[in-house]
């Protein structure tokens, strides 16, 4: 009778090896297969916020959603139909990537804030009866100003752009390079060309206008959807190149066209391709 040998420490410990390194080799594509998924329903998402927008300016001679009266377009929201406006009910709003709002039901911060977390919850009059909170962001610059109560309106965005140079209607020239939404820190953007991206890669919050929307997500990319109603992915630095508003400089300082160097970016952003 032929009795089997048990596997010796050597071979076990070989073994062991070899799959620590089919692992190895397994994991970034596993990844990369996760991350397209993420994107894919991201898209999906955004397509989605597409075809809201698309029926909304066919229904109002091809306007986008007003603002709060007399504001630089603030709470946009509040003009949204109620079936799009509850965060429990509506997972348009959340990129598969972000879907942590940074305050939870309680309105407490929660205790970790990065690039990953929804912005919100945010409650009140008008936000639903849950309250809003995503993690995608309309460019303001396509947005109504709207008067107060006594007839005073404002004539400047935040940041003190003209809302004459605001696009807010669908089928400008060139829209196809327009953003509407994209993937934000914040439901209302306003970038500027002179704003840099933040300077810590996953900070949660940005004074600047681009930071908001500026952050990396999907391995140096963000999904959009723009004035025509298309949607693709766009590179952190490509966000620079597109016409947030009419006057917005796309050769400035942070792109090819404008002589952008490896200085005037933060080193998280720098081995991302320029624009």
């Amino acid at each position: 009778m032929i009795r089997r040998k048990a596997f010796t420490l050597v071979e076990l410990l070989v073994v062991i090896a070899i799959i620590a390194l089919l692992m190895s080799i397994l994991m970034p594509a596993l990844r990369r297969v996760r991350e397209q998924g993420r994107m894919i329903k991201c898209q999906a998402n955004l397509r989605q916020w597409g075809i809201i927008s698309a029926m909304y300016t066919e229904e109002n001679n091809g306007e986008f959603w007003a603002s709060a009266g007399n504001t630089p377009c603030y709470w946009w929201i509040r003009f949204i139909e109620d079936r799009y406006k509850d965060w429990k009910t509506n997972k348009l709003w959340f990129c598969p990537s972000a879907t942590k709002p940074r305050t939870d039901e309680r309105g407490v911060t929660v205790p970790v804030l990065h690039i990953f977390n929804a912005w919100g919850i945010y409650k009140g009059t008008g936000l639903g009866t849950n309250g809003i909170a995503g993690s995608y962001g309309i460019n303001g610059y396509v947005l109504i100003p709207y008067p107060n109560s006594s007839g005073a309106i404002r004539t400047t965005y935040e940041g003190g752009v003209s809302m004459q140079d605001g696009w807010k209607t669908a089928g400008a020239s060139g829209a196809n390079n327009v953003p509407l939404f994209t993937e934000a820190l914040r439901f209302d953007l306003w970038p500027r060309d002179f704003d840099g991206p933040a300077n810590n890669e996953m900070a949660a919050w940005s004074g600047n206008n681009m930071g908001r929307c500026c952050i990396n997500r999907h391995q140096g990319f963000v999904n959009t959807l723009f004035l025509d109603f298309s949607t693709r992915k766009v590179g952190l630095k490509e966000l620079y190149t597109l016409k947030w508003h009419r006057k917005f400089n796309i050769t400035g300082k942070y792109t090819l066209a404008g002589g952008v160097q490896a200085s005037h970016w933060p080193e998280w952003i720098r081995p991302f391709p320029d624009y």
